[in-house]
């Protein structure tokens, strides 16, 4: 297999398009991208960019406020700035409005002065964001620079390990600096490199000239070639993947794994391995460079897109809504056209900003089209207000009637009715609505408690056994045979109804408590838990629950035979080692308790499969 793997990477290098010099720039590029988001691995999060454009000034400030409340610092910048440039761009209009009216009524330029609240809480807001952000990177920096200085110390730790570390002790140690090494926080971007680089190159030096344990030596290096061939074949798949910005960003997880948690290969395949892997890199770094010079090219067609979908808002018809629905109905249409606009694709600045403006207006002619609509609305919605509160009144009448059978038809049509009435104005509908709710509520609750009489056996039934569970918390020093009786008696007491069968679970609960103060193996505590439950399922007839904890148990002995055979492969991989060696003892205990697991496991299947239901 190798050899094919060095003939594939030989291939690569007889390639007239794939030359040192190009693979070279190409890993280089992707290192430094993989340098700079391990420094910044915690800003790394999506957070909703709303349209702050059609925001008036005291919704952007609030909206900033929820911002600085909900996330951290470090991942506010593009809502911040977004924030920034549409408040400024209306504040700006506001002021340059109120000194126009201000010079027209005779002022004086000079004297002219505007304060509002809502530009100081905004001031006050930006200033918190600044203070909070300096503070974070100042933290972060220090942060940097000390993990930087904790890595410095452990390539230091290895070197004087490799020049004169106890031969006794030495793998061990080594072991506990690569631990250490790895629970590093990230570096500054600048130093990264340099510094993998070089402690690389010392873990390399110590496997080279480690002969104390040669066993451990090849099983790490057979481990770490297995895990660098995985990642190779995954970084050359990634050419398939049609998006090359999520391709790229994969790869760069892939070098990140290459780099922090593979360790080196045996020399003769250093240089084997490290060729394929960075000839796969340099197709993914090529297809993202051509992805993006190809984008620069088809500019004109987002543009004609863009362009087209606001021609489409603005042929938009709205002469025929006449109603609240049709206008919904018209605003979802604009909403999935707006949707189409910015899902076709993201220009420079300098190309958009025309565009957008275009844009803008359209939507302005739509919105205010609509805005005229609701402003006719409001009077038909003082109708549906009368009309509603006369429901709301009579509901409230008849809240605590008792002739059931009428005043059951009359509040069914009462409801209906009020699903036909229209919009109410905003500042009434909660109120309206709470009280109309809430007298139907009461009314068919009584209605329900009155049907629940009926059923007064299942209530003494709950009640009984609710006394029971508080009588069996009390009890001390059970034996199994009482602890036996106790869960024939809660059976005896009778089935519980469905709105109370959380007390079957807190029986089992207490009952386990029992359980677990008796002298008795961990298997068979288990099974006696397991039979109670399970008992209980069958006694509801609820056999959904039964079917799906055969399947959990199934899984479970899928699980644990997976486990035990990948832990007796592991100990075929250690040549030479006797029963008396460490690591072989610490492997068989664990396969032991798996297979004291899976004893217990198949027990309850036995007994869930002897059940008939």
């Amino acid at each position: 297999m190798l050899e094919n793997e060095e003939k594939k990477v030989e291939q690569i290098k007889n390639t007239e398009s794939t030359t040192s010099n190009d693979i070279e720039k190409a890993v280089n590029e992707v290192e430094d991208q993989v340098a700079k988001e391990a420094e910044k691995a915690d800003e790394n999060h999506e957070i909703p960019m709303l349209d702050y454009t059609s925001m008036e000034l005291d919704k952007m400030v609030e909206e900033l406020k929820k911002l600085l409340k909900k996330y951290p610092v470090q991942q506010l910048k593009n809502n911040v700035e977004a924030i920034k440039t549409s408040f400024n761009a209306k504040f700006g209009k506001l002021l340059a409005e109120k000194k126009e009216a201000f010079l027209a009524d005779g002022g004086n330029s000079i004297d002219f002065q505007f304060s509002s609240p809502v530009k100081t809480e905004y001031n006050k807001l930006l200033g918190e964001y600044k203070t909070k952000r300096d503070a974070y990177y100042s933290q972060l920096e220090k942060e940097l620079k000390e993990n930087l200085e904790r890595r410095n110390t452990l390539i230091d730790e290895l070197k004087s390990l490799i020049e004169g570390g106890d031969a006794r002790t030495m793998y061990n140690d080594f072991q506990e600096i690569q631990k250490r090494w790895r629970s590093v926080g990230p570096v500054p971007k600048t130093k990264y490199n340099d510094t993998w680089k070089t402690y690389h190159h010392h873990v390399e030096r110590f496997y080279d000239l480690l002969h104390l344990n040669k066993d451990f030596r090849e099983l790490d290096f057979k481990h770490n070639l297995e895990e660098k061939l995985r990642l190779i074949e995954k970084a050359e798949a990634l050419n398939e993947v049609e998006d090359v910005n999520e391709a790229f960003k994969e790869l760069q997880e892939l070098h990140r794994l290459w780099k922090e948690e593979v360790g080196p290969v045996g020399k003769e395949h250093r240089e084997t391995v490290w060729g394929r892997f960075s000839a796969a890199t340099k197709k993914i770094h090529d297809k993202r460079h051509q992805y993006f010079r190809d984008l620069k090219s088809k500019y004109q067609e987002v543009i004609d897109a863009k362009l087209e979908v606001v021609s489409q808002i603005n042929a938009y018809d709205t002469s025929n809504n006449k109603t609240h629905n049709d206008w919904q109905k018209s605003i979802v249409d604009i909403e999935a056209l707006r949707k189409k606009y910015f899902d076709i694709g993201k220009l420079p600045y300098s190309k958009s900003e025309a565009v957008w403006q275009q844009f803008k207006a359209a939507t302005k002619k739509f919105n205010a089209a609509k805005n005229a609509f609701y402003k006719e609305e409001k009077s038909a919605q003082s109708d549906n207000l009368k009309k509603k509160m006369e429901l709301v009144e009579l509901a409230e009448s008849l809240k605590d009637s008792e002739d059931w059978e009428a005043t059951t038809n009359t509040m069914k049509r009462i409801q209906a009715d009020w699903k036909k009435i229209g919009h109410v104005p905003r500042k009434y509908s909660d109120d309206i609505w709470k009280r109309f709710k809430d007298a139907c509520n009461h009314y068919f609750d009584r209605l329900h408690e009155r049907k629940n009489e009926l059923n007064k056996e299942q209530l003494v039934v709950v009640e009984a056994k609710k006394e029971f569970i508080e009588e069996v918390k009390t009890k001390e020093n059970l034996t199994l045979d009482q602890v036996n009786e106790l869960i024939a008696k809660w059976k005896e007491m009778g089935s519980l109804p469905r709105n109370a069968r959380h007390l079957n679970e807190k029986f089992n609960k207490t009952i386990d408590g029992h359980l677990g103060n008796l002298n008795m193996s961990r298997s068979d505590i288990e099974m006696l838990k397991f039979k109670n439950i399970i008992d209980g399922y069958v006694s509801q007839e609820d056999y959904r629950k039964l079917d799906n904890e055969q399947l959990f148990i199934r899984r479970k002995i899928d699980e644990n035979v997976r486990e035990m055979q990948q832990l007796e492969n592991n100990l075929s991989f250690i040549s030479n080692a006797t029963e008396d060696n460490p690591l072989v003892k610490n492997v068989r205990k664990e396969i032991q308790g798996f297979k004291d697991d899976l004893d217990v496991w198949q027990l309850k299947l036995d007994y869930l499969r002897k059940l008939k239901y």
